[in-house]
Order: structure tokens, then C-alpha cells, then sequence
């Protein structure tokens, strides 16, 4: 009987190992492709024709006669379409040129058994020589002054509660409401320190776009940094139930195109100072080490770090990624500018244009006196490369650039990682 059993036992692990074998996970994608520009770094002088080269290959095999269908163009305007067939596996594709420095754009794409393969390649002209569309107002230095001194005349009357659910061994963590304009206007954040009874640096981080809640994170401060993250909208506390923030965050319903007619109206405004108003609250924490003060963030919150380093002078060292709001007036004048996209497509509010130039990254980023590190991506949809390098070319302070050519609006760890070593390096003691 035993043996029936032992022989009825090895049937049905051979009958599983077959099975097994027969309907196996993949280890790779059948259909694999690497993309590769003539100049590895994707940066032609103007005039230059560049190629990109795609190779493909399925279950190994090169693929031949499958036709990639392409769009080139100057960056995010017109493209114009064309296809070619792969032969031994590549497929090449002229981008054209530029007369001017810029970007142009190619999104391409292929099918293999009815799966779509798509990629985007940006390629730069003469980067370093883009130059901004926006012009500096003559008074717009003593605007931001004035806006200023309107703004440290109201106390901020930080209200901090402590979170223990957030909080860690090494890390504390609290919810901030400050005042940072009248007739109550405030802003909530999360304020994270390190548990060691020791004076460390502050580090301000505005948010990206939107209205959607924040998250405490306790990252910046397991590595030295008192660490302080915002919510730009009046009343937005991210510790409301979803139900009484979502009656809260209809304050920002259009808030990039609020009050755009007029600087003095303009949504951002109060945005722009607020932000300048969080260092000061972060420089009176007695845990601060009375020295260093710095500001990081991404797309809005990479613009609105150069801002606040450039309206702050408690500011000492700035690392934005791919930020937003640069070179506003790109559209307007035919050539890719930043987001929120102000002219494109449409008109704007009659107005629009000469506020814009008071609120214009690229402006502040000429006036800014601390080291930067500037990263972003060449595939960048949302914050144009042309537009993002319009402020770094503007920026006459010590500066660092890290580009990364195949990321979009987001950033590889390792940059990340960077640019915490790069902060840590810029602290005096």
C-alpha cells in the first residue's frame, strides 16, 4: 500500500512540475528595445540633425519588418508624422533640426502580437545659450520688498501639535499651522526633528501642484535636517477627515490662474510670501543651529524653492528639481514654456502677461545669491527642459547641474540622494 502511495506521489509531482514548466513566469519581456541618441548626452549645437537609434528584438531575435510610426517637432508644438520599417532589428529616425536654441521632441511607437511599445526621446540645441522670453520689471525687486514688509507685520502664531502616531525613536513629528497673511490666512505643514536634544539645520520643502493632502515623512530628518513640508492653501490641515478637507480645498479651484489680471490680486502672491515666511518660523525653533536654512522640492515646490531662496536671505543653500512657473511667456512667443502652460492653446486674462513677469521663476532665479543644485530630465511633459533651463541659465550664483535625459517629471533616487549630500555639505558649523 505504501508504495501505491509513493508511486501515486511522484505522478503527481511530475503532473506540477509540468505544469509548472509549461506555464512559467517569463524572466524578461519578449519584445525588448534600447534607444540611443548619436551624442550619448542628447546635446547638439543648433544647426546639428540629430538620429536616434532604436534597436528591437523579440524572444531575442531581431525584428525585422515591423513598422515604428514617429512624430517629431519642437517641443510641445507641432509635430509632424512619418514611419519606418525595423531591418536587422534597428530603426533610425531623424529628429530635424533647430535654428535657435531649444528641444525638440520624438514620440514613437510600435505593436508586436497586438502590444503597443512607446517611448519619448527629447534631444537639446545649444542648451546653455537658451536665453528667458520673460523681461525684469524695473520695480520688481522693491514689489517683493514691499509685499514683504506688508507680511512680517502679521505674527505667525505657530500652533504646533505633536503626532505621536507619526512619531519615531529618532524621529518627533508634529502638525504646524502658521499665520502668513491677513485676515487669518495660514498654512499647515508637518514639522519633523531629530530625537537627539541636539541643534541641527532647518530645511523647508514647499509642495508640487494641487490641493491634495501632504504626508509627513521622516527622511530629511534621519538625515540631520529639521524638516518642515507645507500645504500652500489657507485652512487645508491634512489631518481633517477627507470629507470636511475636501470643503476646504475649493480655496484652490484655479488657483494657478487666480486673480491673474493684476500682481496685486494674483493668487501666488500670497503663496510666494508665505513660503518666505516658513523660514522665518523654521529659524525660531530653538533647535535650530542659528547658521544653516535651506529649501528643496520639485515642479511647484522647485520653483517656489527658488523663490523663497531668493526672497529670503536667511536662505543658504537651494536644490529645486524640475521646477515649475519658469519662462512663463514661452508660449506666447512660439517656443515651449513652463508649467501651468499660460498661453498655450488660449488666451490668457487680459492682465496676464505683465503680471506674469512678477511672478516668473526665471526672475527671482536672477536675483538668487545662494549655491543651487538645479536637476531635472529631457522628457520632462509637464515642466518643459526649455523652460527649466531658461532659470538655471539665468542664475549668476554658484550653481551645480545634474541632468538626467531619460526621466520625465520625476527624479531617480540617486540624484535624490545627491542632492541630501549636496545640502549636508553646503551646513557651516
Amino acid at each position: 500500500m505504501k508504495y501505491y502511495r509513493f508511486i501515486i506521489s511522484l505522478c503527481i509531482a511530475a503532473i506540477t512540475m509540468s505544469a509548472s514548466a509549461q506555464f512559467s513566469k517569463p524572466r524578461r519581456e519578449y519584445v525588448e528595445y534600447l534607444m540611443t541618441t548619436d551624442h550619448p548626452d542628447r546635446n547638439y549645437t543648433v544647426g546639428e540633425k540629430p538620429m536616434i537609434r532604436i534597436e528591437a528584438y523579440k524572444g531575442g531575435n531581431p525584428l525585422d519588418g515591423v513598422t515604428l510610426r514617429y512624430k517629431t517637432g519642437d517641443e510641445m508644438m507641432t509635430m509632424t508624422a512619418d514611419s519606418v520599417k525595423f531591418e536587422n532589428g534597428v530603426a533610425l529616425i531623424p529628429v530635424g533640426s533647430r535654428t535657435t536654441p531649444g528641444f525638440r521632441s520624438c514620440e514613437w511607437n510600435f505593436d508586436v502580437y497586438g502590444k503597443k511599445y512607446k517611448d519619448l526621446v527629447k534631444v537639446a540645441f545649444s542648451p546653455e545659450e537658451i536665453a528667458s522670453l520673460t523681461p525684469m520689471p524695473a520695480d520688481f525687486r522693491k514689489f517683493w520688498e514691499k509685499q514683504l514688509k506688508t507680511a512680517e507685520k502679521i505674527p505667525l502664531n505657530p500652533e504646533i501639535t505633536p503626532l505621536p502616531q507619526y512619531t519615531t525613536d529618532s524621529v518627533e513629528v508634529s502638525l504646524v499651522k502658521i499665520t502668513v497673511g491677513p485676515d487669518g490666512r495660514n498654512m499647515y505643514g508637518y514639522l519633523t526633528k531629530p530625537r537627539d536634544g541636539k541643534k541641527h539645520p532647518v530645511l523647508f520643502c514647499p509642495p508640487g501642484a494641487g490641493s491634495k493632502k501632504i504626508e509627513p515623512s521622516t527622511y530629511y530628518s534621519e538625515n540631520g535636517f529639521i524638516y518642515f513640508n507645507i500645504n500652500i492653501h489657507s485652512g487645508c490641515n491634512p489631518e481633517l477627515p477627507d470629507e470636511e478637507y475636501a470643503v476646504a480645498q475649493k480655496i484652490a479651484d484655479d488657483y494657478n490662474r487666480n486673480g491673474i489680471a493684476d500682481r496685486d490680486s494674483f493668487y501666488y502672491r500670497d503663496v510666494y510670501v508665505g513660503c518666505s515666511r516658513s523660514i522665518d518660523f523654521l529659524c525660531s525653533l530653538p533647535e535650530w543651529d542659528g547658521v544653516n536654512a535651506g529649501v528643496t522640492g520639485g515642479s511647484q515646490g522647485g520653483a517656489l524653492s527658488i523663490i523663497t531662496a531668493a526672497l529670503n536671505p536667511k536662505v543658504k543653500f537651494c536644490a529645486p528639481f524640475y521646477p515649475a512657473l519658469c519662462d512663463v511667456l514661452g508660449f506666447k512667443h512660439g517656443r515651449a514654456g513652463g508649467w501651468p502652460k499660460y498661453f498655450r492653446n488660449t488666451e490668457e486674462t487680459p492682465g496676464a502677461e505683465k503680471t506674469l513677469e512678477y511672478y516668473d521663476v526665471v526672475n527671482f532665479a536672477r536675483t538668487l545669491k545662494c549655491p543651487v543644485f538645479y536637476s531635472f530630465g529631457y522628457n520632462d511633459e509637464t515642466c518643459s527642459p526649455t523652460s527649466t533651463y531658461a532659470a538655471y541659465n539665468a542664475i549668476t550664483a554658484d550653481k551645480i547641474l545634474r541632468v538626467t535625459p531619460t526621466s520625465g517629471h520625476w527624479r531617480f533616487p540617486e540624484t535624490n540622494r545627491e542632492s541630501v549630500e549636496w545640502m549636508k555639505q553646503q551646513c557651516k558649523f
